[in-house]
């Protein structure tokens, strides 16, 4: 397995800890990244959009002149498509642009982010954050401590309220919880920093999660088999 420095939130340097290879130890696979994010970002499109067809526009249901006689084309409806005030031919209406991603393909394209990062050296481990209140002077001065330059990802436990607070208002920091990780994220972000309670390993099934979380999704899961 490749190391890594385990720091304090103070840049002190505790000793090393090991990255699980299979996580950030992997060839990145570049065509199943640019495919997961790109499922990413069309599940953010709102596909609100729409346009009415001549059936929806109001008016338009008598005939605006005589069929023969008057010398003009032939018109049905002032709701024609190719009239003023008319409908819209083949215009957009509400979709929605999901695309359906295997989870094995997310799986490897978070892998495959993360080991993009932990090659370059920008994957950080701090034991844990000591923020006794909220103190977004103190997230800043503890991110310069630990050499974080650039875009920086910051992923933490849902419960970790001091943390939460004190970084969600430096402009090049984005919050995450442990469990929401994924590729677009690492990928928009210079630096991905974690603490040692949300360090992703490989589990069993070939999911991704950090410690605490794969325990409590062991709980969950031993808790619906017997109620079951």
């Amino acid at each position: 397995m490749s190391s890594t420095a385990l720091r304090d939130s103070a840049g002190n340097q505790l000793g090393d800890i090991e990255l699980d290879d299979a996580v950030f130890g992997i060839e990145p696979n570049v065509p199943v990244m640019h495919q997961v994010v790109t499922a990413q970002l069309a599940a953010k499109r709102a596909g609100t959009q729409s346009t009415k067809t001549r059936a929806e526009v109001r008016g338009g249901g008598a005939k605006p002149w005589k069929q023969k006689g008057t010398g003009r084309a032939r018109a049905g409806s002032s709701r024609s498509p190719l009239w003023r005030g008319g409908g819209v031919a083949l215009g957009p209406k509400p979709r929605s642009y999901d695309q359906k991603t295997p989870k094995k393909m997310k799986r490897l394209a978070l892998a495959s982010a993360l080991s993009d990062r932990a090659a370059e050296g920008n994957v950080v481990v701090v034991d844990a954050w000591s923020f006794e209140q909220p103190s977004t002077k103190a997230a800043k001065t503890a991110l310069s401590a630990l050499g974080v330059e650039g875009r920086a990802l910051v992923v933490l436990r849902p419960e970790d309220t001091n943390s939460w607070l004190s970084f969600r208002n430096l402009p090049e920091v984005h919050v995450i919880s442990d469990g929401e990780l994924n590729t677009y994220d690492v990928l928009v972000n210079d630096v991905v920093v974690f603490t040692n309670d949300t360090l992703p390993t490989k589990t069993a099934s070939g999911a991704l999660r950090s410690a605490p979380a794969e325990a409590a999704f062991q709980a969950q899961t031993s808790n619906d088999e017997v109620a079951s």
